[in-house]
């Protein structure tokens, strides 16, 4: 039976509405009934049901919801504290339900049958969810109880139609000291908190017949199908499946199968990764790095060892040393692929001599004693399986990968670096030099259009320093740009005087200027330049820079 044809699984999904702005007003000890308003991109992505009172929705402009409501609360959506929030209450809520399937911050899936054998049926398994996240302040949480995820979600968004079918269950002991919950009347707060939509393909496409056929959250088939009077998916299910097939491809079918109660999408549980955080303590303290990085080899081997165990590479890892003294060194060290044992004692003793040099970064943390602690942890992990090697293995790259990073062990971590592209309006800035085996952070974004920039090609030589020159017109006089752009005469000649000897080459061919200002408002990274392009005689192509201090070459193209 394909996927289309198989038998949805019976769901019970639990959803926290507004979970996002719920999750961010508390982090920042706001009342749960302010107006809130979560920004994303310049429009709200989330708001408050106070907000939405005042007109506020999703979508909306941010300038647009403040008119709307003065007293509107705005706040940055940030999702890694949205999931953080969640965290808790998915832990709270695997002592009662083990094998959750997280769907997002604030929505959860697990199967439905053994909730509902253990508890004593679907309405006192629902009852028993509500009760347990409200202990973690999730007071306003709905539980939908279907066959299919699509169908078990939407049930949990809806409102119960018909309050008086629904059940409140009663709280028993069982034998063995746990609890046993037995049917009852649902209250009148919680009669618009659990939708339970019976069993059976013909129950489930009843209940999602009269939902409106935007729920399929799919834009151009949305866009269409009110265009063609399908304006609810109960007559988007009443199609023809073949005619559906033929019309809308493969991606049309899989929706046209989720407005019938046909998904059959099972609910994965999750599995908590276990700690593979790894700690060396030292009695007495080390204050050699080659005495570290023996000690250290043991618990590096442990690390890679723990991780491996749960199919996970680390492919960032924090590295916290800490002094006699009660000082801390802690770094985060990057991977392009991922550690293994020795590149993980290589990090410990590069981070190790840079942080007992009188110069060490203070981000970093500079050691004044002895090492009395190493703590390993892993920042991010991966899969394993998205770093295996091929079937024959990596090709030359896996060998010079091994040798750089040997020459690096023996040089130190910045003593090999690689180029890599960046942001910027000059060839200088538009190269960033990263320590090999690191993976390159770029604060400026080499795809944003950088308006003043070069066109390509760029230079194949960028000086670090840019080399002093003169440029010359024909009777050997300097060139000069006027305020207004203006040469005061054709350039005809370059002088240079690198080596001692003055050597002029002569211009055979030339292009412009072309002005550059650049952060006039910062007095100590302002720069005003002139650029132009210049071929001398041999052919040789150069970059030409003027300002106030005079002519540079800035680079040459080979």
């Amino acid at each position: 039976m394909d996927a289309i044809g198989a038998v949805p699984p019976r769901l019970l999904v639990l959803w926290a509405p507004d979970w996002p702005v719920l999750a961010h007003a508390r982090a920042l000890r706001l009342s749960e009934d302010a107006p809130v308003a979560l920004v994303d991109k310049g429009l709200v992505f989330a708001c408050s049901a106070s907000a939405r009172a005042e007109g506020v929705v999703r979508g909306q402009r941010i300038r647009e919801a403040q008119a709307l409501c003065v007293r509107l609360h705005v706040l940055r959506y940030d999702p890694a504290l949205d999931a953080r929030a969640f965290e808790p209450v998915l832990a709270g809520l695997e002592q009662a339900l083990p094998g959750l399937h997280p769907l997002r911050p604030g929505t959860l899936a697990v199967r439905a049958r053994g909730p509902a054998r253990y508890y004593g049926g679907e309405p006192a398994a629902a009852l028993t969810v509500l009760g347990s996240v409200a202990e973690f302040g999730v007071e306003r949480a709905r539980v939908g109880i279907a066959d299919g995820l699509f169908a078990a979600e939407r049930a949990a968004r809806a409102r119960s139609a018909s309050p008086d079918q629904e059940t409140r269950p009663t709280v028993s002991p069982n034998q063995d000291g746990g609890r046993r919950v037995q049917p009852g009347i649902l209250n009148q707060r919680q009669e618009h908190r659990v939708t339970i939509v019976p069993p059976g393909s013909t129950a489930t496409a009843a209940f999602l017949a009269p939902l409106p056929i935007t729920l399929l959250e799919q834009p151009e088939l949305v866009g269409l199908l009110p265009r063609l009077g399908i304006r609810t998916l109960g007559e988007f299910a009443a199609l023809d499946a073949y005619d559906v097939v033929t019309r809308f491809g493969p991606l049309g079918a899989r929706l046209h199968a989720l407005a019938g109660g046909r998904d059959p999408r099972p609910a994965t549980p999750r599995q908590p990764p276990r700690d593979a955080e790894v700690v060396v303590d030292f009695e007495p303290p080390l204050d050699r790095v080659d005495q570290l990085a023996f000690g250290v080899r043991s618990a590096s081997d442990d690390f890679v060892t723990a991780l491996l165990s749960q199919r996970l590479v680390c492919t960032a890892l924090r590295i916290e040393l800490f002094g006699d003294r009660g000082e801390v060194s802690e770094r985060v060290w990057l991977h392009p692929r991922s550690f293994t044992a020795a590149e993980v004692v290589d990090r410990i003793r590069w981070q190790l001599s840079g942080a007992l040099q009188p110069g060490a970064e203070s981000s970093s943390g500079r050691l004044v004693s002895p090492v009395t602690r190493v703590r390993l942890s892993p920042e991010t992990v991966d899969p394993v399986g998205a770093h295996e090697r091929g079937l024959w293995g990596g090709g030359p790259d896996e060998n010079v990968h091994s040798g750089l990073s040997r020459v690096q062990g023996m040089v130190g971590h910045r003593g090999v670096l690689t180029a890599t592209a960046s942001g910027g309006r000059t060839p200088a800035e538009r190269q960033a030099l990263v320590p090999w085996g690191d993976r390159p952070l770029v604060a400026r974004d080499p795809k944003k259009p950088w308006p003043g920039a070069l066109p390509p090609p760029a230079p194949a030589t960028v000086y670090e320093l840019p080399r002093p020159i003169a440029v010359q017109d024909a009777r050997g006089r300097p060139v000069a740009v006027d305020e207004r752009g203006e040469l005061s005469a054709a350039p005809a000649a370059i002088v240079s005087s690198g080596t001692g000897a003055r050597a002029r080459r002569t211009i055979t061919a030339w292009a412009g200027p072309w002005p550059l200002e650049q952060r006039w408002w910062d007095a100590a990274a302002a720069r005003s330049m002139q650029r132009f392009q210049a071929v001398d005689g041999e052919g040789v192509a150069w970059l030409l820079v003027l300002d106030h201090e005079g002519w540079w070459a800035e680079g040459r193209y080979d």
